[in-house]
């Protein structure tokens, strides 16, 4: 009787995220991808492993992979810029949608002659596997000290946010199709359309309406805040999903409007966000290790393997190719962007929606995803930091202070606080602060040297590698970007 079962549930929730959270160290030293680690707890905590705890709900695991994918998807909306989005809106809204079904119909094709499977499940396992995962791509590019070169990372980041209306309407239609016999028809190309169009105009209007309120109303408490926020990211999921259109296209959307905003509270905002986008990967990927029982993985590893060898080296780099092509990309980048493809919990999560349809060999077919999915997480999953280097497309930025100093308000002030780093050839290097020409309302605030942190004085000298925080108003940032150059943040 409770509290009983409510305290196990929390024991063994608080135990598995604990270890996930720990464990995360431990990935990046060995070059092991996070998601990866999070779904192999997860399997040893299931019924075959030695946490034997039997989980079957493929119901709750679809409800709440959605909401983690929502959460995730407003986090990297909020840490995107606007000005990249616009170098890399096309190529990667063309790899969002041809991108997609080029991966899917290769997949299917691949399945259907390679390992003869029927024509109907063939293309719906293509369709499950034929989108990048936000998940996977954001915390490889944002969370292992990845640097890479602002197009080509907005472009992965970009369709990662935006192939999702793709795969979920070709697998619901396949769906059906293998349920029920339905054929496939140009009206898919039509859903598509109105999908994108209604989930992007939603997004850009609960985005606009989400600013004007946090400009105009300001609430009781900071705490507040991060609820609106919240309540914001549901809505715009939830709106243009009840209206047929794209929650997730909406919820990016959102998330990127409010990010490219002055907004109350704007830097706890972005800290709490990042923190639910976390939470939201540690638990899905738990979860939707706890549904898979590896014992039944063993059937189904060769398909596994094969297939997810194919998309890896054939199906993705394939697709990138034909988008990418009319942009004139550099082979470097084509490569780059073909070899980066990360599948993570989103074909995880679509996989469970033909199980609940109890479409006809659906488990087999969950239990192949899983596997191509593990498979990609590795190829080229593990390989990212490597191939970046290798192909030269890491960016060559300073390495983040190891103190930060931001204003926190929630009140919308007349200045900001601005980071700038002190490059070898910057004119600012061997200067002293009461040399530099500030604008009249400007000063610096606070410098990091290595581990030190210093109080800037007028006979204070900067040093190459310093990290120099300087308080201004808006309009004197073109100045201090000519002095000092561009800021950390941009």
């Amino acid at each position: 009787m409770e509290p009983l079962p409510t305290a196990f549930l929390l024991v063994v929730a608080g135990v598995l995220m604990g270890l996930s959270a720990l464990l995360s160290r431990a990935s990046g030293r060995f070059g092991l991808p996070v998601a990866m680690l999070f779904l192999g707890i997860g399997m040893a905590a299931g019924v075959d492993g030695p946490g034997g705890i039997e989980f079957s709900n493929y119901a709750a695991a679809f409800r709440l992979g959605t909401v983690a994918l929502v959460l995730i998807l407003f986090d990297g909306g909020l840490n995107t810029p606007l000005a990249a989005i616009q170098s890399a809106i096309r190529p990667a809204s063309l790899l969002a949608t041809v991108g997609v079904v080029a991966t899917a119909a290769f997949m299917g094709i691949a399945a259907h002659w390679l390992f003869q499977f029927s024509w109907p499940v063939a293309l719906l396992l293509g369709a499950i596997v034929s989108s990048t995962d936000a998940a996977a791509v954001f915390s490889v590019l944002r969370g292992s000290g990845i640097h890479l070169k602002r197009r080509v990372g907005t472009t992965l980041e970009l369709e990662s946010g935006l192939n999702d209306p793709m795969a979920v309407i070709l697998t619901v239609t396949l769906t059906q199709n293998l349920v029920h016999g339905e054929g496939l028809s140009w009206g898919v190309l039509l859903e598509v359309v109105v999908q994108m169009a209604v989930g992007g105009g939603m997004g850009l209007a609960i985005g606009w309406m989400g600013r004007q309120l946090l400009k105009r109303l300001p609430l009781q408490a900071a705490g507040l805040y991060p609820v609106m926020t919240l309540a914001l990211a549901f809505l715009a999921f939830g709106v243009p999903t009840l209206l047929h259109g794209s929650g997730f296209l909406a919820v990016y959307a959102v998330g990127v409007m409010m990010g490219n905003e002055t907004l109350r509270y704007r830097t706890g905002l972005l800290r709490v966000h990042d923190a639910l986008a976390w939470l939201a990967q540690v638990a899905m990927f738990l979860v939707l290790g706890l549904l898979v029982f590896p014992r039944q993985l063993i059937g189904v590893a060769w398909l596994g393997l094969g297939l997810g060898l194919f998309l890896a080296f054939v199906a993705r780099p394939l697709a990138v190719l034909l988008c990418l092509l009319p942009f004139r990309f550099p082979a470097r980048e084509i490569l780059y962007t073909g070899w980066v493809g990360l599948r993570g919990a989103v074909p995880i999560i679509l996989a469970t929606y033909p199980v609940l349809a109890r479409a006809p060999g659906a488990h087999v077919l969950f239990n192949i995803v899983f596997f191509i999915v593990v498979v990609n997480g590795f190829i080229p999953g593990a390989t990212v930091p490597w191939v970046t280097r290798k192909l030269g497309l890491a960016a060559n930025v300073p390495a983040p202070p190891p103190a930060v100093l931001e204003i926190a308000s929630t009140q919308l002030l007349n200045g900001e606080l601005s980071a700038f780093y002190i490059d070898e050839a910057s004119a600012a290097a061997g200067a002293r602060i009461s040399e530099l020409p500030f604008p009249p309302e400007s000063a610096a605030m606070l410098i990091v040297r290595g581990q030190e942190l210093l109080a800037p004085k007028g006979d204070t000298v900067l040093q190459a590698r310093d990290h120099v925080y300087v308080f201004s108003h808006s309009e004197d940032l073109p100045f201090l970007r000519l002095m000092f150059g561009q800021r950390e943040d941009e």
